[in-house]
């Protein structure tokens, strides 16, 4: 989507002005992925509207393969505007403007299949369930289970505004039980599921996916992890794991928290795929999010790789000394690590 970001602070009806950006969360964690390193290809539909072309120019220029996004010329590109004030407030405001966009028209029949199977870890996300009948049915035929799918990673990333009556509670449970990694915020499942008591009781709720990751906001993560010998997906036969690995945050002056679970999630998927350890991965997850809680934007450029993994292999008393402030990812060794070895 194109994201209107206000140049001032205040209620959308206040605002005088926007600045353009590009938004979206699969889109976000492409391009997050790729610019850690990895090769990340992007499919989408788009409008034939300038939109279009600045959303597909602005994924491309992150170095994410676009080849496969179509250009509708039918259908417009989505739209959406926010406030500046955090996602978690009473304050904050955000008005969709994706029905009838190119993007609710993608179904099984007119997406590249094969491009989007192509690949080591296909990321989803349950706002695109959300759009239309016709995109949940896509989402319903990539996560099924086959032995040459590959791990399917889903984000709930529940939007109340999308979603009518019990569709979601439904529709992101049947998902997110199907996938292998399932991102989740504890304040989702209480809203979506009515789950509360932890990321235990989460986990409960939850058991089949291979890993589970419970963001606890500015408190940290849990994952719990199964083994699987070969296979994914709910099919496999694992040993159940007790007990999550929790990794509490590090401390961040906070300028926006727009797309930081998008961010989370591209850190923990990069970590993964470099087979750091368990806690190594949450951790590259809270300091891509935290890159992008430090600025206004819903994306932000990551910390160079050297510096994220000087800090992911902290002992534990200097990762919780950590303070990272606007402007750490632009140096070596920022000055909010001053008391870090």
């Amino acid at each position: 989507m194109v994201t209107l970001i206000p140049t001032h602070p205040g209620p959308l009806s206040e605002v005088p002005a926007f600045s353009r950006a590009i938004g979206g969360a699969e889109s976000n964690v492409a391009c997050a992925m790729a610019a850690l390193g990895h090769s990340a290809r992007w499919v989408s539909r788009v409008g034939t509207d300038g939109f279009g072309q600045c959303v597909t120019a602005g994924v491309a220029a992150y170095g994410v393969d676009v080849s496969t996004v179509r250009r509708d010329p039918s259908r417009p590109t989505g739209v959406y505007f926010r406030t500046a004030a955090d996602r978690d407030s009473g304050a904050h405001e955000v008005a969709y403007y994706r029905a009838g966009s190119a993007a609710s028209a993608m179904s099984p029949a007119n997406v590249d299949m094969h491009a989007v199977r192509d690949c080591r870890i296909l990321h989803l996300s349950g706002i695109t369930a959300a759009l239309s009948a016709d995109c949940h049915a896509l989402l319903h035929r990539l996560t099924a289970p086959a032995a040459d799918r590959p791990l399917i990673s889903f984000d709930i990333n529940y939007r109340p505004a999308l979603w009518r009556g019990d569709d979601a509670a439904r529709t992101l449970l049947e998902l997110a039980r199907r996938a292998d990694i399932v991102f989740v915020g504890e304040d989702e499942a209480a809203q979506v599921w009515g789950v509360t008591g932890g990321p235990a009781a989460i986990r409960r709720l939850l058991r089949e996916p291979g890993v589970l990751v419970v963001k606890q906001g500015a408190a940290g993560a849990t994952a719990f992890r199964r083994q699987a010998p070969g296979t994914h997906g709910p099919t496999a036969t694992v040993n159940a794991v007790p007990e999550g690995t929790f990794e509490p945050s590090p401390t961040v002056t906070a300028v926006s928290a727009t797309g930081a679970g998008d961010s989370f999630a591209a850190g923990y998927l990069s970590a993964t795929l470099r087979a750091l350890p368990p806690r190594q991965r949450l951790r590259y997850g809270h300091l891509l999010a935290a890159a992008t809680l430090t600025t206004p934007t819903d994306l932000a450029p990551p910390p160079a790789r050297a510096h994220a993994d000087h800090l992911a292999a902290l002992d534990d008393a200097a990762w919780g000394r950590l303070r990272l402030a606007p402007g750490w990812t632009q140096t070596a060794r920022a000055p909010e690590e001053a008391n870090t070895p």
